[in-house]
């Protein structure tokens, strides 16, 4: 199961209506990168992809795609945000990244790709720093996806025992190896296994991802941490064309999933 479905699954629990699951967001995803490769059209798609899309406001006083805004960098503060309503969340998070990552918004997908309410975009996170969050920087929008999943939930995603020594670079049955995996054991035991993903998976029309860097911080108790460093979306939702990287390098991934800060207080 690829990632940016776990992810979303979580975002979705309690969301409402089927047709506004993670598993419908997540069918949308990359043909229209497939098409752009294989099809003489592609720079319409392209163009149109790009454009400025106006979503509707799904209800309520409160637009659940948009719910904060931040300046990253150690200096960030209530008074370096963009909006007065920035959330502590996103200014944390700010905090404990560079300043050159962009302008930082939390937003949910699925209100942006699948006009959800304020009530079926809601969830619950464990981690204090989960949610998902676009990356705003020279003209283009990536995003952020952070969770924490404890041992209970991610073996009822896996159907199976969580092993926290899996290796994860590994090749499994017909599965196509990671690209550029590392696994690297912590000196305290946790495992972190980075990757990048050309996210080229078969799919409907309406939202074509971009590639990813992809991480997991795998713990003793059988509860992982897990994040996705994306240059985007194109189609359906779209807030602005890909960046031409990841937000989040892979050192930066690593030292935002081994800080302390991601993880609940004891």
């Amino acid at each position: 199961m690829n990632d940016v479905r776990e992810l979303l699954d979580r975002a979705a629990e309690g969301a409402g209506k089927p047709a506004l699951s993670a598993g419908a967001v997540y069918a949308k995803a990359a043909r229209i990168r497939r098409r752009r490769r294989a099809a003489a059209s592609a720079a319409v798609l392209a163009v149109v992809a790009a454009g400025a899309f106006a979503l509707p406001r799904t209800g309520g006083d409160e637009d659940p795609a948009h719910t904060s805004v931040a300046s990253a960098g150690p200096s960030a503060s209530p008074t370096a945000s963009a909006s007065a309503s920035a959330s502590a969340k996103t200014e944390r998070l700010a905090a404990l990244l560079p300043a050159d990552v962009g302008e930082i918004e939390e937003v949910s997908l699925l209100a942006l790709i699948k006009n959800a309410t304020p009530e079926q975009a809601r969830t619950t996170y464990l981690g204090p720093l989960d949610g998902q969050y676009a990356f705003r920087k020279d003209g283009g929008v990536g995003y952020l996806l952070l969770t924490l999943m404890d041992r209970e939930t991610l073996e009822r995603k896996m159907g199976r025992p969580a092993d926290p020594a899996e290796d994860l670079c590994a090749r499994v049955g017909q599965e196509p190896a990671r690209e550029d995996c590392v696994r690297e054991v912590l000196p305290d035991g946790r495992t972190l296994t980075t990757w990048h993903d050309s996210m080229d998976y078969s799919g409907d029309d309406s939202v074509g991802w971009g590639p990813e860097l992809v991480g997991r911080l795998a713990q003793a108790d059988g509860s992982q941490l897990l994040v996705r460093s994306s240059t985007g979306f194109e189609g359906s939702g779209t807030q602005g064309p890909l960046l031409s990287e990841p937000p989040l390098s892979r050192q930066q991934l690593k030292k935002l999933l081994t800080g302390p800060e991601v993880l609940p207080k004891d």
